[in-house]
């Protein structure tokens, strides 16, 4: 096998990938409608369903489409007319979700939080009674900043008043362990091209089963995001309704494998020994983390930029570039900053190398002595 030059991706997806990940999408063409291929996509909901739960607990329905693709399946799908919804937003994703909600006219107010700091767990678990609210969304880890939400507390707090629970867990799922009968989570967003480590171009809905079936008799509100449908077609087929994306299947079968082989756990503490790498360069050099550094997810970690006319974003992304690693601008409006992400194939000794280059520059405009 040729090895493929290797480009770090230290933004927040797509991540970097195995070269056996790459190479998995050089295969025969192949009809999706065959047996053989309906088989390899039983294969990787059953195994995607098993990071997520206890066996024959959950359901992980696939689509063509990104993370947000797989957010609009969930909001789309998941409440009824009379449902009232409450949507966390303390980010880019949870407002996210409110635009969705917003198109399909659903009832639903908005929690406005800071993006970097804690959420107020009990005025949200007040204004959920109060409201009488019956549905529930946030994201897990928002990763406009790197802040991780205590999404399994108010998850298993709405489970306590009967709300049914809906979570971006997009750059979450298979770094963080989860439970979604023990986080009491009834509907979850991922995709292929985040902590997974597959390719861009699968998004997935985990379904607590009763949850699911719950949503047969929901509007139709979507046609191609509709998740019952998609979920019955490929019970009865094992077909998605619509073309699916071949090669990126084959990728994402390769990625379980390798995700299954280092153990989610161990992923995490792969994560955890980049992101520490980095924390010790922020502080080395002297600069400031948005987020306070005990609620931070360990995955994504935004900085705020140095406080000099002799900074330029595009000038570190280029140095970094030039170097085989990708940087990623920041997402707030208010608060100037750049992401790094310590997702993907990435080692330790990768996020070392790149702090060498994040010092060097710091210290050509002034920032280090």
């Amino acid at each position: 096998m040729t090895k493929i030059k290797r480009e770090i991706l230290l933004n927040p997806g797509p991540a970097t990938t195995t070269d056996t990940v790459k190479y998995a999408q050089v295969c025969p063409d192949i009809c999706p409608r065959e047996k053989e291929f309906g088989e390899l996509m039983e294969w990787i909901c059953t195994e995607l369903s098993l990071m997520a739960g206890k066996p024959d607990r959950i359901e992980t329905v696939l689509f063509g489409g990104s993370g947000t693709a797989a957010d609009e399946v969930m909001i789309s799908s998941c409440i009824p007319d009379n449902g009232k919804l409450l949507i966390i937003d303390n980010g880019a994703y949870g407002d996210r979700f409110a635009k969705i909600a917003s198109v399909y006219k659903l009832n639903f107010e908005v929690y406005k939080s800071s993006g970097f700091e804690p959420l107020d767990i009990d005025k949200i678990k007040a204004k959920l009674i109060e409201g009488k609210f019956t549905h529930f969304a946030i994201v897990y880890h928002e990763t406009t900043t790197g802040l991780l939400n205590p999404a399994p507390e108010l998850c298993r707090f709405c489970h306590e008043h009967g709300i049914t629970t809906i979570i971006d867990a997009v750059s979450a799922f298979s770094a963080i362990p989860i439970d979604m009968d023990k986080d009491c989570f009834d509907f979850m967003a991922s995709t292929s091209n985040k902590n997974i480590q597959g390719m861009a171009g699968v998004g997935f809905v985990f379904c607590r089963k009763e949850a699911l079936e719950k949503t047969a008799g929901y509007p139709m509100r979507n046609y191609y995001l509709n998740l019952w449908d998609q979920y019955s077609y490929f019970k009865k087929t094992k077909q998605t309704r619509f073309t699916p994306p071949v090669q990126t299947m084959y990728a994402l079968r390769q990625a379980i494998l390798e995700t299954k082989q280092e153990g989610i756990e161990n992923r995490y503490a792969r994560y955890s020994s980049c992101w520490e790498e980095l924390v010790k360069s922020i502080k080395k050099i002297g600069l400031t983390m948005l987020v306070p550094q005990e609620i931070q997810s360990k995955l994504i970690t935004a900085i705020i930029e140095p406080d000099t006319p002799n900074y330029s974003f595009d000038a570190l992304h280029d140095l970094a570039k030039s170097k085989s690693f990708t940087i990623y601008p920041g997402k707030l409006s208010n608060a100037n900053t750049f992401r790094i992400a310590n997702i993907g194939d990435i080692q330790p000794e990768e996020m070392t190398a790149f702090t060498v280059i994040l010092e060097d520059y710091m210290r050509s405009i002034g920032v280090v002595k």
